[in-house]
C-alpha cells in the first residue's frame, strides 16, 4: 500500500481551505534544498560532492567562492523528449545554493571536476599569518636640507 497514494488530493483539500500558496511556505523544509551536497575535510583541504544529475553542458553550473562561502548556481533538467512524466521524485530545475565552509579558502587553488552526476569541488584552506609583521623603509630627510 502506497502511503502517499492519496497527497494530491489531500493536498489540493488544504490548498483550498488555507488559499494556494498555503505549500510555498514549507517548500524549503519539505523539498531539500538543490543541489544535494556533502562536505569533507581532510587536513587543510575541504571537498565538496554536489548532486547534479543529468548535466550536459558544464556551460550551465556556475562555481563562486568567496572567503569562507561556496556558491553553486545552474539548472538540472531531466526529460525524455515526447513523453508525460507521471511521477516526479528526482528534484530539478534551476538553483542556487550557497554553502558556509568550517574556515577561508584560497581562491587561486581551487579544483573543479564533473564525473557520473557528481560535481567534485576541491577547495584548499587559506593559511595567513597573523603574527607577519612588515619592515617599513625609512627615508631620510636630512639630505634634502
Amino acid at each position: 500500500m502506497d502511503p502517499f497514494k492519496n497527497m494530491s488530493d489531500w493536498k489540493r483539500n488544504m490548498d483550498s481551505f488555507f488559499g494556494d500558496n498555503f505549500w510555498n511556505e514549507f517548500e524549503g523544509i519539505l523539498k531539500p534544498q538543490l543541489p544535494q551536497v556533502n562536505l569533507y575535510k581532510k587536513d587543510k583541504e575541504i571537498i565538496c560532492i554536489a548532486s547534479i544529475p543529468g548535466l550536459r553542458d558544464l556551460n550551465n553550473i556556475e562555481v563562486f567562492v568567496f572567503e569562507s562561502t561556496l556558491e553553486i548556481k545552474g539548472d538540472i533538467k531531466i526529460s525524455e523528449p515526447g513523453t508525460q512524466l507521471l511521477q516526479e521524485e528526482i528534484l530539478q530545475g534551476s538553483f542556487e545554493r550557497k554553502i558556509d565552509l568550517p574556515y577561508a579558502v584560497r581562491d587561486d587553488k581551487i579544483e573543479a571536476a564533473y564525473q557520473r552526476g557528481l560535481l567534485v569541488i576541491r577547495l584548499h584552506r587559506l593559511i595567513t599569518s597573523e603574527n607577519k609583521t612588515n619592515k617599513i623603509a625609512i627615508k631620510d630627510l636630512e639630505d634634502n636640507y
